[in-house]
């Protein structure tokens, strides 16, 4: 698996280099944001990881990029009170963020985690579709649609969707989404999941009767619903 990673600290990118070596991984680094999408559009990699506040582009600029070329994997490395940028990063379509100072370990978990739900699955029982309504869902391909248009969803907005679309009509919490999105226990004040399903929703459109599929429980977590 190949990662990019594209930070200014020039310390933190050789020890993150040396440690994801060690783990398997084939890393390149960039420290600018103009560098490292050069480096995304010449490569191709399996993972982007991308700091926030860098010089000449920063990351939440190279990250609006990306996404018009790619649904990549994309993790954002974000100071711990840097909310904002954590919240527009998601929005934009990041899947998930670290907070800094973080140790290699946890960003390798992080990165294993949201590979793993990335992959495609080739078993005969992945491949069939998922209906809910208008909504097709190919586990297999991960590919998604609305109304027989593709829709184009990040992997960790495509994994929330098949969780919801897999437990149609009944409430899903948002700690099974973290788990099952994102790999990873929900944390206290953790906006990750709401923002996703935000932009799944805007991706989706509305119902006939102009609710959302996305339906909020309250405290109960998100369900799928599908026309009346």
């Amino acid at each position: 698996m190949n990662v990019l990673l594209i930070d200014d600290d020039v310390a933190l990118l050789d020890m993150l280099q040396d440690y994801l070596t060690q783990e398997g991984f084939t890393v390149f680094k960039a420290h600018n944001g103009l560098d490292g999408l050069a480096l995304f559009q010449q490569l191709k990699p399996d993972m982007v990881v991308l700091d926030v506040m860098m010089p000449k582009q920063g990351g939440i600029d190279t990250l609006r990029k990306i996404r018009t070329e790619s649904t990549i994997p994309v993790i954002m490395l974000t100071a711990k009170d840097e909310e904002l940028d954590r919240v527009i990063g998601l929005e934009l379509g990041a899947d998930d963020y670290v907070s800094k100072p973080c140790t290699p370990r946890e960003l390798v978990a992080r990165i294993r985690a949201i590979l793993r739900r990335a992959r495609p699955v080739t078993t005969p029982a992945e491949i069939d579709v998922i209906e809910v309504g208008d909504l097709s869902i190919w586990p297999g391909r991960r590919q998604a649609a609305w109304k027989q248009q593709e829709v184009q969803l990040t992997s960790t907005e495509f994994n929330l969707l098949e969780t919801l679309a897999r437990h149609a009509g009944k409430p899903v919490s948002k700690e099974e989404l973290s788990e099952a999105a994102l790999g990873r226990p929900l944390t206290r004040y953790d906006r990750s999941i709401d923002v996703h399903l935000s932009s799944i929703r805007h991706k989706l459109g509305p119902l006939p009767d102009g609710r959302s599929c996305i339906q909020t429980v309250f405290r109960l977590g998100y369900q799928l619903i599908k026309a009346s």
